[in-house]
């Protein structure tokens, strides 16, 4: 049983962990008893491959849950599976959503053409949200410098109502992620170079001008610029500006 609420548990955890590096975080928060049963997930977009790399030096056996929402780029998938190979892990879990859910709710897979949050809703935040069940923390990429509702963004946050997410790159610059990409000589995302610096679903995502926001090509033209619908007592809940759930 893990002790205290969610918050009060990030606060004690953010604290303990706020002078380690990213490695570090990483490393100590995949055995910490506090955080409980960890998995990784992994979208293999433009900069995953950093954080994949340090869970194939600490912990090469971590279940890595990678959603597969069947509108991907053929580029992802076939880097997905390239990168995985390349690292050694050996715990990747490929998560989609049911044929019968499909079926039901987007039989010509035209809903992300009039409703993007119910899309992501079907083909990711129910799959995942199912695959999570199993664990008390996950680990994900965000950064600070990614904008939005990331800017203030820690190491540990609550996601009500019992998980908590784990954030090693939270206080990354854009320079580091390159850096380290860099110094340990990992594969890229082939359609970064054909401008394409935040990588989604296919039909939501557009390459992005120089000059732009990293993440403008996501959902462009709309007001969204997260996945981020979240389960609260049943009910799905978008979260606002700021990251603060409402009660």
């Amino acid at each position: 049983m893990l002790d205290g609420t969610l918050d009060s548990r990030a606060a004690r955890l953010n604290d303990r962990y706020r002078h380690h590096a990213a490695t570090e975080v990483l490393r100590r928060a995949v055995k910490d008893p506090e955080l409980g049963r960890v998995a990784l997930v992994s979208s293999f977009g433009a900069e995953s491959v950093v954080l994949l790399h340090m869970v194939s030096v600490v912990a090469p056996g971590l279940p890595v849950l990678f959603i597969d929402t069947q509108m991907l780029f053929p580029e992802t998938l076939a880097y997905q599976r390239e990168v995985a190979q390349k690292l050694g892990l050996t715990n990747v879990q490929v998560i989609q959503a049911s044929e019968a859910e499909i079926a039901r709710h987007d039989p010509d897979g035209t809903l992300h053409q009039f409703n993007t949050d119910a899309c992501c809703d079907l083909r990711k935040t129910v799959p995942l949200e199912a695959a999570l069940s199993g664990f008390d923390a996950w680990i994900t990429g965000r950064k600070r410098f990614q904008g939005g509702q990331r800017t203030e963004l820690e190491f540990f946050e609550p996601e009500p109502p019992s998980r908590l997410r784990i954030n090693p790159l939270a206080h990354w610059r854009s320079s580091d992620v390159q850096d380290y990409m860099i110094e340990n000589n990992l594969p890229r995302h082939p359609l970064v170079a054909k401008g394409y610096p935040s990588i989604g679903c296919a039909p939501c995502t557009s390459p992005v001008k120089p000059g732009e926001d990293p993440r403008a090509g996501r959902w462009r033209g709309s007001e969204k610029t997260e996945c981020g619908i979240h389960f609260i007592g049943g009910r799905m809940v978008r979260v606002p500006q700021g990251g603060k759930v409402p009660a």
